[in-house]
């Protein structure tokens, strides 16, 4: 059984990183259910890492009325930092399937 120590634990609300596995699309944060376009005081940021031995993945911003913005596409290994002012979500589209690491910043 593996423990989190309490400083790591911490690290991970300070330090918000999660993965997600992309198939066909999938939201890398936010949701189709939002009704409502975020807006932030300060900027956050979604810091996005395709795995290096994942396959190529397109990159949209989605607002709340639907409408998706192609923002390109991250070969594996590449990197990219998306602001999430105004949007309701960022969607990851693969064609077969790859690791996404993100990590949320301000």
């Amino acid at each position: 059984m593996s423990t989190l120590s309490t400083e790591a634990f911490s690290d991970r609300w300070s330090q918000p990183s999660y993965e997600v596995r992309v198939r066909a699309s999938t939201f890398l944060w936010g949701s189709a259910g939002l009704l409502q376009d975020f807006t932030f005081s300060q900027a956050v940021v979604l810091h996005v890492r395709n795995d290096v031995f994942g396959e190529p993945i397109t990159l949209s911003t989605r607002v709340a009325a639907g409408t998706q913005t192609n923002l390109g596409t991250l070969l594996p290994g590449e990197c990219v930092s998306v602001p999430l002012q105004g949007i309701s979500g960022v969607v990851a589209t693969c064609a077969r399937e790859s690791a996404v690491a993100c990590l949320l910043r301000h």
